[in-house]
């Protein structure tokens, strides 16, 4: 077995499957497992000063998140960068199961020798990302990838959780009419640095185009609300298919990194989403010594029937935990 601090190394030399083992050991749910997680992390921390742009990618269903992925993945790698690919790919709540097909489906991306993909599984996380992948970027940024993409599960309301870990948030949406931008929640709008509008080529790049215009539009209402240069966020035309429009897109994320870098709003977004960490990893630990005490345990399915046969509120219920956990940190 690879000690932390040996783990650590290999990771920072780019060891592709030292990586690859390493996000796998964090995200396992093994208390021991966890324990080494824990190590080497606290290893790679030792060493700081590496920085990635990670960026959040989310979008309608068929859009063509994977196939922008790969075409501006190996775009960034012709022009000399690595890229690591974050996919997570949505758990069955029944069997928990997930097809992790994504890198099957960034063919070309997946060879390259400058790329990372790793697909995981949403599991019972929410916002579209998995359990683990504040970690896993993390070890992305340690391997010395220079960007970090986080395709998410989709778009719905709770995508917004991808925004608290990344640097820009891109949304791609296809041609569509006035019925798609209503559709279309408006507090992923809200958060969405670039609006793509995707397969802007052939018989649909009028379409995307008008659809680019409506949503510029809408932006605009939006730019008041927001501390960012004029122009942001902004609406832009690409083709995922021919690799039309996705220079411009580079060069808006590297214009909207810069100018963030420079305002303090980069660092300042850093910082506060190390404490939304602390306050998840908060969260989870309570949540863990719940489950792992079986006087708590009994306890909680006593109160949770209650709570569903309405004999008890929930807040009390809440709160009678909390004080039975208090109660035995005391003796």
């Amino acid at each position: 077995m690879t000690s932390a601090p040996d783990l650590a190394a290999n990771i920072r030399a780019g060891q592709r499957r030292a990586l690859a083992r390493a996000i796998t050991l964090v995200e396992s749910t093994r208390p021991d497992h966890r324990a080494e997680t824990l190590a080497l992390l606290r290893a790679l921390r030792a060493e700081p000063g590496r920085q990635a742009l990670r960026l959040g990618l989310s979008g309608t269903p068929g859009v063509g998140k994977s196939t922008f992925t790969e075409s501006f993945g190996m775009m960034l790698i012709e022009a000399g960068l690595k890229v690591a690919v974050l996919a997570v790919d949505p758990s069955s709540t029944r069997s928990g199961g997930s097809i992790l097909g994504d890198k099957t489906r960034m063919e070309r991306l997946s060879r390259a020798p400058g790329a990372f993909i790793r697909p995981s599984p949403s599991q019972t996380a929410l916002g579209g990302v998995a359990r683990r992948t504040r970690e896993a970027i993390t070890l992305c940024e340690a391997a010395g990838y220079d960007v970090i993409l986080i395709e998410t599960v989709g778009v719905g309301q709770s995508e917004t959780m991808v925004d608290d870990m990344t640097d820009i948030f891109l949304l791609l949406l296809a041609p569509a009419g006035g019925d798609e931008l209503q559709g279309v929640k408006r507090g992923i709008m809200e958060i969405a640095d670039l609006v793509l509008i995707n397969k802007a080529d052939g018989e649909l790049k009028p379409a995307a185009l008008r659809t680019c215009a409506d949503y510029a539009n809408a932006l605009r209402l939006m730019r008041s609300r927001r501390r960012d240069p004029d122009g942001y966020p902004q609406a832009l035309a690409v083709s995922a298919a021919t690799g039309e429009g996705l220079e411009t897109v580079w060069a808006a994320i590297e214009t909207l990194a810069d100018w963030r870098k420079d305002a303090g709003i980069w660092a300042a977004n850093r910082a506060h989403q190390a404490g939304l960490w602390f306050d998840d990893e908060l969260r989870r630990a309570v949540l863990a010594q719940i489950d792992g005490n079986a006087e708590i345990a009994a306890l909680c399915d006593r109160l949770r029937a209650g709570v569903a046969s309405g004999d008890n509120s929930p807040e009390l219920a809440a709160k009678t935990v909390l004080d039975a956990l208090a109660k035995i940190r005391s003796t």
